[in-house]
């Protein structure tokens, strides 16, 4: 059982919908429901790993130094072969419109710990950052003063952000 507010009730989701927001429901925090009604959900995980990615270290929400989470830590993206293909990636998973520029050499501060990502090649259509191809996870040859970047227009309205808690792994809860 969850605590707090129950957010959504009602959902009617078609499953064609990007985001669960996007889904027809009650309207938000209008609900008779309690916490033993809490929806759940168990995926097969057999997608592309939808790696959770922020924007740190710029003036706003939606621009700054791209760090992904994996492996249960957070880590920088290195700026070989970055471009605004890339960009356009995760301004998109961060809901922050349409890529701008990707600026590289750490123009928003070097991040610390791991780097995960080097040499990713998008497309600028993958849904998720970990779909993009690139080295594998952590294997890179960059350093710090290349970590990369992103400035979005920050034209969608902020994201509604979903996790899965009490399941067996990642993808039920």
């Amino acid at each position: 059982r969850g605590r707090g507010p129950i957010w959504l009730s009602g959902v009617t989701c078609t499953g064609h919908e990007a985001s669960l927001r996007d889904c027809p429901a009650h309207t938000w925090g209008n609900n008779t429901c309690t916490h033993g009604q809490d929806a759940g959900v168990i995926c097969a995980g057999d997608e592309p790993e939808a790696v959770q990615v922020q924007l740190v270290g710029g003036p706003h929400r939606c621009a700054g130094r791209v760090e992904v989470f994996h492996a249960g830590r957070w880590g920088t993206v290195c700026d070989d072969t970055w471009d605004v293909a890339d960009a356009q990636v995760v301004c998109r998973q961060v809901r922050c419109g349409h890529a701008l520029s990707a600026p590289g050499a750490a123009q928003f501060g070097r991040g610390s710990g791991v780097i995960w990502l080097d040499e990713t090649n998008c497309t600028g259509e993958e849904p998720p950052l970990g779909a993009c191809p690139a080295r594998s996870w952590g294997n890179n040859d960059c350093y710090h003063g290349e970590d990369a970047g992103a400035v979005c227009s920050g034209d969608e309205p902020e994201a509604v952000q979903v996790q899965l808690v009490g399941g067996p792994h990642r993808c039920a809860g």
